[in-house]
């Protein structure tokens, strides 16, 4: 080889050659962390959703007048029908279908009997609006946990427990309280509400049933899945015998017809805010949200329609949603989140003692004000009117 070729190929062999970015294996199999909300905004979401329904609903039924609820609801579960097949078919929202060992012989014995209760319940809920506040419902709604323990015992999936229905008594005293407290009681619109409350009572036993075995686990989404096209169908039929002869184009019109849309909308963004609030949080956290959200109701029904509430109806309600908390904590779980909350508290005041006086200063006006503002109409109705006017509330039905 001669001098210039070895010079050649030790420049060649010197010169760096481009290297290439490595790649960890390990950093390859692992996935960047997933952007999720906190907890918080969940069940907001949630609490927001529900409330919305309600309120939405009795706007519809008594102040726009459209006094069809059977109708209502029938268009809430055709909406319902069609989202969940788009779901079904554009998302993984829905996914959990696949894991249902559905059959046309479990379709007839257990969805179809469970969606006529459903149905059954969607009707005589909505049909209440008519005749009760928003305040009263939710005051009555308090017992639907009684309900579902009876139907537990009457359909033989639980043995008699004494203990346990004087503990569920307390939220009977505390409802019945609050029934003879209430100004505006309509005798027919207080049966339509007990007989949606035992209705979805034995549905709720009666889905228990179903998924006590595991080839039938369904989250809420995938229940309205199958229930959905069920319910339409029956409310179709019964509002096409009582209700359609009686409507008109105007009655829509009247509501508007974006109005009705929108309803349909919020109704069925809360049964996906459901199946997130559950797989986020927990059933038992949906609980006590619950119970959060019943007091919104009832502070809310006070101030957008001014409904009075009593005193004897408030300190009733009061017994119900401590009977209703013990109940579903129990003793011991409750003293466990006292004694956690309590730590957090002073934690709380030990590292931002302003922050904490504030919220102290803040609730206290809060409860002054939502007092306060539930007795105007009895001490100040023309401001009343007043202030109603200038929003542009209604003046007739029962809020």
């Amino acid at each position: 080889m001669s001098s210039e070729e070895k010079v050649r190929t030790s420049g060649e062999v010197s010169r760096p050659e481009p290297t290439l970015p490595t790649v960890n294996p390990a950093a390859e199999k692992s996935e960047p962390p997933k952007a999720t909300f906190h907890p918080a905004v969940y069940v907001a979401t949630w609490i927001t959703l529900s409330s919305s329904v309600i309120l939405f609903n009795k706007h519809i039924l008594d102040y726009a007048n459209f006094r069809f609820p059977i109708i209502l609801t029938t268009w809430h579960l055709a909406f319902a029908t069609m989202m969940t097949q788009i779901l079904a078919r554009g998302t993984n929202l829905l996914d959990g279908r696949k894991t249902v060992k559905m059959t046309g012989r479990v379709y007839l014995r257990a969805i179809v009997p469970i969606g006529i209760f459903f149905s059954l319940s969607l009707i005589c809920g909505n049909v209440t609006y008519l005749y009760l506040s928003v305040a009263f419902i939710q005051m009555l709604k308090a017992t639907t946990p009684v309900a579902v323990l009876l139907a537990t015992w009457g359909m033989g999936m639980a043995p008699v427990n004494l203990k346990v229905l004087t503990n569920v008594g307390i939220i009977v005293v505390g409802v019945i309280i609050a029934s003879f407290g209430e100004i505006k009681f309509v005798f027919i619109g207080f049966l339509f509400q007990i007989g949606g409350i035992i209705f979805e009572a034995t549905r709720l036993v009666m889905v228990q049933r179903l998924l006590s075995s595991a080839e039938f686990k369904m989250d809420p989404l995938v229940s309205l899945y199958y229930f959905a096209p069920v319910c339409a169908v029956m409310n179709g039929v019964t509002a096409l015998f009582l209700e359609v002869p009686y409507l008109t184009m105007d009655h829509i019109y009247n509501v508007g017809l974006w109005t009705l849309l929108a309803n349909a909308v919020v109704a069925f963004l809360l049964n996906v805010s459901v199946v997130f609030l559950i797989g986020k949080t927990s059933s038992l956290v949906m609980t006590l949200c619950g119970v959060l959200k019943d007091i919104l109701l009832v502070a809310a029904s006070m101030m957008i329609w001014q409904t009075p509430v009593t005193p004897l109806q408030f300190f009733g309600y009061s017994i119900a949603l401590i009977g209703l908390v013990y109940y579903k904590l129990g003793g011991e779980k409750i003293k466990e989140y006292t004694g956690h909350a309590n730590r957090a508290w002073a934690e709380y005041g030990a590292t931002r003692p302003t922050q904490r006086r504030f919220v102290i200063i803040g609730a206290a006006l809060l409860s002054f004000f939502l007092l306060v503002g539930s007795m105007a109409p009895s001490y100040a109705p023309e401001s009343v009117a007043s202030v109603k006017g200038i929003l542009g509330g209604a003046s007739a039905g029962n809020a």
